[in-house]
């Protein structure tokens, strides 16, 4: 007979309210106002709110604000005087420099950020295969599949069964010599060197555009280096070359710099102006008090519409219609409760920043403090996976840039004042002596710690290695120059 035991045991389960203001507020502002336009459409119960952006601006407060106490029915909105009583500073954070100051209104008009469109990288390799008299649709629709399948660096690593499957899903039929010409093609576009297997490959596309630009005997030695004897190259074995080239030294450096010329990322920089981000803060200084605003302008508000209450007030209404707008109506309360909760949140979190990285904001990044997440967690009073969530994806324009909020949490050592350093500067530090030292005898990992030790700051050489590979930079026998 199965024996049957009682059990007593507790159980944390987040509610539904929970995990949807968790959600919420991972979200950065772009995100944030896809997944505002997405409940809309799907919950009748919700209708956007265009806020009065101008009215504020030209003075007329009080109908801004109306509109926005209309945004959040479910709870007491903040008030501009209980945010500043909240946040008052000690007077170890005061300074004749500058006073705190945190406010929740809508950033002045010379702080707007104007989102623009542009062509990505791969829209602009499209747009010059259009040009080519010999290439039709289909080869447009390989192209585009093709770039679509790149990898972070624009390099094709995809099995081209894949990339046929996906094209004959679409109609088209094409065989592996058709996909070789089209890649081909996109090899020779500008900037070249996309779509490309590898380096290597990379490499000797570009030798084939800049040919006109070396001797012929240099690019053909070039050619054999990447052919044969990449591995060498790679890894700066440059006597070793020499010697299996049995070429002569000028010759062989003359094909190493045409080689070294050449861009091994060449879409590196091609995107840039296609990806803008929206600052959720902005911090200036005006009049000696440094003030703190949440950039509202571009995100949309929601709120509960009025439309369905006489449905459920009037009795001969059907039973089903009700249970679907009780259901939406809770819904909706959630959705707007929980876009609240997310601007109280993420108010908090600035408001313990400024306070602790207020030498930041007075004097730039030089001054930047380690700063812990469980310290703002333990000030604000929320979780330490709180923190993490606000400062995921977010961003501040302050006076000297736009920075993320991770930014500005970071671990630090110690000076020999007793100060702590925070390791974003001993970065920019090794960054510095990397930059000047000399090309010939480039600073081991030894030499520079033994440099930050003479600034003052107490560090190992593992550190140091560990804060140079987190910058990408090289050994030293790999930034030694050439020749």
């Amino acid at each position: 007979m199965a024996e049957i035991r009682l059990q007593q045991r507790q159980q944390q389960q987040l509610s539904v309210q929970q995990i949807l203001s968790s959600q919420l507020l991972q979200l950065p502002m772009h995100n944030l106002e896809q997944r505002i336009y997405e409940e809309v459409q799907e919950n009748p119960l919700l209708e956007l709110v265009e806020e009065q952006r101008e009215s504020s601006l030209d003075g007329d407060l009080t109908s801004d604000r109306s509109s926005d106490d209309d945004m959040f029915d479910p709870i007491e909105r903040f008030s501009k005087s209980s945010l500043k009583e909240r946040s008052e500073v000690s007077a170890s954070h005061e300074s004749s420099e500058g006073r705190l100051s945190f406010t929740h209104e809508n950033p002045s008009k010379e702080r707007f950020f104007q989102a623009v469109q542009y062509d990505s990288f791969h829209e602009l390799l499209l747009r010059q295969l259009t040009l080519h008299e010999d290439v039709k649709e289909p080869e447009m629709m390989i192209a585009h599949e093709i770039l679509g399948n790149l990898d972070g660096d624009d390099y094709f690593t995809e099995e081209p069964r894949i990339i046929l499957d996906a094209l004959h899903f679409q109609g088209l039929e094409v065989t592996h010599s058709d996909l070789k010409r089209v890649l081909r093609k996109i090899h020779f576009l500008d900037p070249p060197g996309v779509a490309v297997h590898d380096l290597r490959e990379r490499l000797l596309v570009q030798l084939e555009v800049v040919v006109q630009r070396f001797d012929a005997r240099t690019v053909e030695l070039a050619v054999r280096i990447l052919h044969d004897h990449f591995d060498d190259f790679f890894h700066h074995r440059f006597e070793l070359l020499i010697k299996k080239l049995g070429a002569p030294r000028p010759r062989v450096e003359a094909a190493v710099s045409a080689i070294i010329a050449l861009d091994p990322h060449p879409g590196i920089f091609q995107d840039e102006g296609g990806h803008y981000i929206t600052p959720d803060f902005v911090v200036t200084y005006e009049n000696g008090e440094l003030i703190a605003a949440l950039n509202d302008r571009s995100s949309l508000s929601v709120k509960v519409t009025d439309r369905y209450q006489e449905l459920l007030k009037n009795r001969k209404s059907p039973k089903e219609e009700k249970q679907f707008i009780r259901k939406n109506m809770q819904r909706a309360l959630e959705f707007t409760t929980a876009l609240a909760t997310r601007r109280q949140t993420l108010l908090k979190v600035i408001e313990a920043l400024m306070k602790h990285q207020y030498a930041f904001f007075m004097s730039g990044p030089e001054q930047v403090m380690p700063l812990g997440m469980k310290t703002i967690a333990a000030e604000t009073g929320l979780d330490i996976s709180t923190i993490s969530r606000a400062a995921n994806g977010k961003y501040v324009q302050t006076r000297f840039g736009l920075f993320e909020l991770k930014y500005f949490f970071g671990t630090g050592l110690s000076m020999e004042d007793g100060e702590d350093l925070s390791s974003k500067i001993i970065r920019q530090y090794i960054a510095e002596m990397v930059k000047e030292e000399q090309q010939d005898h480039p600073l081991s990992d030894d030499r520079l710690a033994e440099m930050l030790i003479k600034r003052g700051v107490h560090i190992a050489r593992r550190t140091v290695a560990k804060y140079r590979e987190q910058m990408q930079i090289p050994v030293a026998r790999l930034r030694k120059k050439i020749f």
